[in-house]
């Protein structure tokens, strides 16, 4: 089948700073494009300088494009919830404010029913270790609008190798 026939499908992630979560995903196998946005907040084409003000109400954001036949819509859930930290409120490391909130966006009734799905397989482990509660946001897609950022944004940790990861996580590994 050619690429231009093939199917593929979009996840929404924000995960705090998108640098370092765009690269774990473009890194995987059955992705096909990542870009960064800005996605649930109120001002339509944001910038990035307003979205830091945490006024817009934006989440700095990946976009995954994906092939279902070469990886699933769980594997990506996988990756979401072990590259950060879902129980720390609007905060990843050093990164403060409802910009770098923990939410996915989901695109399907499928993708929710998963992601909620998820949430609680791996709530149970974090609870097992003693840690606290999830507070990702799993929200629909719909209504919600995908602003690309700015072009020096997207791919950033290619351009730049030593640039700022900015991932945290909780080093509970998800249970498969």
């Amino acid at each position: 089948m050619s690429s231009a026939t093939r199917s593929y499908e979009r996840a929404y992630f924000a995960t705090g700073c998108f640098w370092g979560a765009e690269r774990r995903f473009w890194q995987l196998a059955g992705v096909v494009e990542t870009s960064v946005g800005y996605m649930g907040g109120t001002t339509a084409q944001p910038t990035y300088e307003q979205v830091c003000t945490g006024k817009t109400g934006h989440a700095e954001m990946v976009e995954v494009a994906f092939d279902p036949s070469l990886i699933s819509y769980q594997r990506l859930l996988v990756e979401f919830w072990t590259m950060h930290d879902p129980t720390s409120l609007n905060q990843q490391g050093g990164d403060i404010g409802t910009q770098y909130r923990s939410v996915i966006f989901t695109t399907t009734p499928q993708q929710f029913d998963e992601a909620l799905e998820s949430k609680a397989k791996y709530q149970s482990a974090l609870s097992a270790q003693g840690m606290g509660e999830i507070c990702s946001e799993i929200i629909s897609a719909a209504g919600h609008e995908y602003w690309l950022a700015e072009e020096y944004h997207q791919k950033y940790l290619a351009k730049n190798p030593n640039g700022y990861d900015c991932h945290s996580s909780t080093g509970v590994a998800f249970p498969i």
